[in-house]
C-alpha cells in the first residue's frame, strides 16, 4: 500500500505530554529579574491561563476540547504515505514513509497548536493576540485559527521573509490578520534595532521581542508562540500519536525517525510517542535536521538564554547560538531561530536525539528529487528532513539493510516557489 489513513473515529482525543515519562527533570524556566524558577503568575500578562497550566503540567494526557477537535476534523487525521517512487529512484532496500502535514488548510503542521492557542485565548475573553512568524507558516496558521474563533491578530513577520514570501502575507490577510515587517517602528524593541541597523533583515528573536512587547502593553491582548514552549509541543503530539497508529497499520516498526528543527515543534510532536520506547530499549534513531546557516544544535551551547533578542522573555535551558544572533537570510525561514525547545535540547543532551546540519543547496537538490518522484513540492524547512531521509536510504543501499525510515513532511512549498526559481536558475546562495 502507498497511503495509510485513519478514520475520523480514530482521531486522537488527548494530547500526550512526554515530560511525564522522562527519567530526567526538565530544567526550570528562570525569571531573569529574580534568577528564580518562574511561577505561573509571572506569565499571566503574556499567555492565556489555559496555556500556562499546560506549560507547567506534568499530566501524561491532556483532553483535547471538543471545539478544537471540531476544527481539527477539517483535515485530521492526516495521511502516512510510503514514498515508493523515491525508493525506486534511490535503488534502496529501505522503506521510506512520510507523515503528510501539508494537507492542513494552511499547508503545514502549525494549525495543530494555532487552533488550540486561539481557543484558550477566546475561552478567557481575550480580544486580540500578537505573534511573530519567520517563513509565514506559523503566521498563516494563527491567522486562520484567530479567524475561526473571532480574535483580532497582529503578526510581526521577519522582514526578509516578508520580502521573499509575499503570498504568505496575503494568506494571513485573507484571514483578517494584520502583518507587519519586523523590525518595525511599532515597538521600542523594533525601533532600537532599526536605530542600530536600518537595513536589518530581521530575525525570529527580534520579531518575538516586538510581539511580546505589543501584548504586554495591552491588557486585552495576549501573545502566542508557534514553537519552543512545552504547551506548543504538547499540541503537536497529535502528529506522533497518529503516526504510531499508522505505522502499526503498515505493519512497521520505525528504525529511523527524521524531522527538521527550527524551534523544534514539528519534530517533537512527531517523535513524542516514540521517545519512551527508545528510553525503554527499543532501537530507534531520531534525527533532528537543521540548516548550517543556523546550526543551533550542532554548534550552539546548552545553557540558559533568552528566547528573544531584546531579553524580554524568561531564561530557558536550551541549545542556543546566543540571543543576539541574526542568521543569514536563507529561504527556510522557519528554521532561522537562535534557540531550541527545552525538551528537544534535553533529548539531544541525553543522546536520545542526533542532530545534523545541511547547506541550503544540498537541501533544495533533495527537495527537487522528492517533488519529481512523489509529486509534492516541499517547504524548504521540510526539505531538510527529506535530505536526511535520502542520505540514510543511500546508506541502507550501500549496507544492504532493509530498514524503515519515517520522516515528517511538515509543510508544502507552494508559496516558496521564488526560492525554487532561484535554485533552478543557479541564483541560490
Amino acid at each position: 500500500m502507498r497511503n495509510f489513513h485513519l478514520t475520523d473515529k480514530e482521531l486522537p482525543t488527548r494530547w500526550y505530554n512526554l515530560i511525564s515519562d522522562l527519567p530526567w527533570e526538565l530544567p526550570p524556566i528562570i525569571h531573569p529579574a529574580t534568577n528564580q524558577p518562574l511561577e505561573k503568575k509571572d506569565l499571566r500578562p503574556i499567555f492565556a491561563d489555559g496555556l500556562i497550566e499546560q506549560e507547567f503540567s506534568r499530566d501524561r494526557w491532556v483532553e483535547i476540547p471538543d471545539d478544537v477537535l471540531d476544527v481539527y476534523r477539517l483535515w485530521r487525521p492526516t495521511p502516512l504515505r510510503r514514498a515508493l517512487n523515491l525508493e525506486k529512484a534511490l535503488k534502496t532496500p529501505a522503506r521510506i514513509y512520510f507523515k503528510d502535514e501539508s494537507v492542513s488548510p494552511t499547508g503545514s503542521h502549525k494549525p495543530n497548536t494555532a487552533v488550540a492557542q486561539a481557543y484558550y485565548n477566546k475561552l478567557q475573553g481575550i480580544r486580540r493576540i500578537t505573534t511573530e512568524t519567520g517563513a509565514g507558516q506559523w503566521g498563516s496558521a494563527i491567522a486562520f485559527a484567530s479567524n475561526r474563533f473571532g480574535l483580532e491578530c497582529r503578526v510581526y513577520m521577519v522582514k526578509v521573509s516578508f520580502q521573499q514570501k509575499p503570498y504568505r502575507k496575503t494568506m494571513m490577510q485573507v484571514w483578517n490578520a494584520e502583518v507587519i515587517p519586523s523590525p518595525s517602528q511599532f515597538t521600542d524593541a523594533g525601533q532600537q534595532v532599526l536605530k542600530e541597523d536600518p537595513d536589518c533583515p530581521g530575525s525570529l528573536g527580534i520579531a518575538i521581542s516586538e510581539a511580546v512587547e505589543d501584548a504586554v502593553k495591552d491588557e486585552s491582548a495576549r501573545y502566542v508562540l508557534g514553537s519552543v514552549l512545552n504547551h506548543v509541543l504538547l499540541h503537536q503530539s497529535i502528529v506522533g500519536l497518529e503516526t504510531e497508529k499508522q505505522l502499526e497499520l503498515a505493519d512497521e516498526k520505525p528504525d529511523i525517525l527524521i524531522g527538521c528543527v527550527g524551534g523544534g515543534s514539528n519534530f517533537a510532536g512527531f517523535i513524542y510517542p516514540f521517545v519512551k520506547r527508545k528510553i525503554d530499549g527499543e532501537d530507534i534513531e531520531m534525527i533532528a535536521v537543521e540548516p548550517t546557516a543556523c546550526p543551533t544544535l550542532t554548534s550552539g551551547k546548552y545553557k540558559y538564554d533568552f528566547g528573544d533578542s531584546a531579553g524580554l522573555t524568561p531564561l530557558f535551558k536550551m541549545f542556543t547560538l546566543g540571543y543576539k544572533f541574526v542568521p543569514s537570510p536563507i529561504h527556510a525561514g522557519g528554521l532561522r531561530y537562535h534557540g531550541m525547545a527545552p525538551v528537544v535540547s534535553l533529548l539531544v543532551d541525553k543522546k536520545i536525539v542526533q542532530p545534523i546540519a545541511y547547506a541550503q543547496k544540498d537541501v533544495f537538490e533533495a527537495a527537487v528529487l522528492f517533488a519529481q518522484t512523489e509529486g509534492i513540492v516541499p517547504a524548504p524547512e521540510s526539505a531538510h528532513a527529506i535530505k536526511a531521509a535520502i542520505d540514510w536510504a543511500i546508506r541502507a543501499r550501500e549496507e544492504k539493510k532493509e530498514i524503515c525510515i519515517t520522516f515528517i513532511l511538515s509543510g508544502h512549498g507552494f508559496l516558496d516557489l521564488l526560492a525554487y526559481d532561484k535554485f533552478l536558475t543557479k541564483g541560490l546562495e
